[in-house]
């Protein structure tokens, strides 16, 4: 097992990716949480998972219940967190109930929203089982529900009090969320770590077909580099982890238009940073003039989309005046101006974007599914 520390005062936690021990959560737990009721909440896809999961928790002592939701993006709703209150008020859960996320991104998030808010917040302990999840979202306390006028529109901090990375669920993994992660781990390299990313370059292959030693050195470094942003800037308020969004406006845009569900996440990442570094490019901003053709040879290699289909531009653009990262309806993007080095530029004109949408759209490039 490897661990990685997120330091962050009183609110600190491990992140623990394993790989020998995967019956350890239920310890680990353990010496995290002083309560003695656990609430699993699940969907169906793991649900085999989340009993061995139980399982554990059983062993080390806490009562356990679980909740178990339909797979999809549409579970992140309020309605979803209105049902985890009321099971949890039937339990009769009080500020010592740990809730136990045990699944994708989905799952973590609209579970974490629950404890956040839930008698004003409760004990989380993410147990992530996709890959996305793995290296991004089980990480820096980001949980949230979607509204129909935007994706996690509605939402809080509520960091975990451990994250539990059993690797060996991703040899199961279905072959598109394993390539939707992958995008999240490209992001890294493109934001903050060249050497991550000519890594990826270099080992393309092995990490498509899922080398366990080339994915467990993705997720490790992918932890680490999502802690030291969080530990800079935990609740976005010096702008430091604003840099986690390159490619997130167009992304969210992306999946609104489309409907929720219609593309996974990291599909539309993956497009919203071909977008994104396209954008630099129009603005002048980018000194390496070959980054957009790196990162779209990147992502074809790992079998992702390289830009957006022809959805209506209009729309896309509303839908990004009303992203939480807007400011008073006016854009803003995290665009490279090389490898490793991405910036934050606000009040960027819709007619630039509009056009950097139109052009990627139109480039005729083939989408891998």
């Amino acid at each position: 097992m490897e661990t990685v520390r997120v330091h962050l005062g009183e609110r600190s936690y491990d992140i623990a990716v394993d790989w020998v021990d995967p019956a350890g959560v239920g310890g680990f737990a353990r010496d995290r949480c002083t309560g003695r009721l656990a609430l699993i909440v699940t969907d169906h896809h793991v649900a085999g998972h989340a009993a061995k999961v139980a399982d554990s928790l059983t062993a080390a002592g806490f009562r356990v219940e679980s909740h178990t939701l339909a797979p999809g993006e549409e579970q992140k709703s309020l309605r979803t967190a209105e049902q985890l209150y009321g099971r949890l008020a039937d339990l009769r859960a009080d500020r010592h109930t740990v809730v136990v996320a045990v699944g994708g991104g989905v799952i973590g998030d609209v579970a974490g929203f629950v404890a956040a808010t839930f008698a004003r917040g409760v004990p989380l302990l993410m147990v992530p089982t996709t890959l996305l999840a793995m290296v991004d979202s089980s990480v820096g306390g980001k949980v949230a529900v979607n509204h129909p006028k935007a994706k996690n529109l509605i939402g809080a901090f509520h960091q975990p009090i451990g994250v539990w990375i059993d690797t060996a669920t991703l040899q199961t993994l279905p072959e598109r969320e394993y390539r939707s992660g992958l995008a999240e781990v490209v992001k890294y390299g493109v934001i903050l770590d060249p050497a991550l990313f000519r890594y990826m370059e270099s080992e393309s292959k092995a990490i498509a077909r899922r080398n366990v030693d080339a994915v467990r050195r993705l997720i490790v470094r992918s932890c680490q580099l999502k802690a030291e942003i969080v530990q800079q800037d935990e609740r976005e308020t010096t702008g430091r982890r604003a840099i986690l969004n390159f490619g997130h406006t167009f992304a969210h845009a992306f999946e609104t238009v489309a409907g929720y569900g219609t593309w996974r996440h990291g599909e539309a990442v993956a497009a919203g940073m071909i977008c994104a570094s396209r954008l630099a490019e129009r603005l002048n901003f980018c000194h390496e003039p070959d980054v957009t053709d790196r990162l779209r040879r990147l992502l074809r290699s790992l079998g992702l989309p390289t830009e957006p289909l022809r959805w209506n531009v209009a729309e896309l653009l509303s839908v990004m005046r009303n992203d939480k990262k807007a400011l008073a309806g006016r854009l803003r993007f995290v665009v490279p101006r090389r490898l490793g080095l991405v910036e934050v530029v606000p009040d960027v004109s819709e007619e630039v974007v509009a056009h950097v949408l139109q052009e990627v759209m139109t480039s005729g490039e083939a989408n891998p599914r």
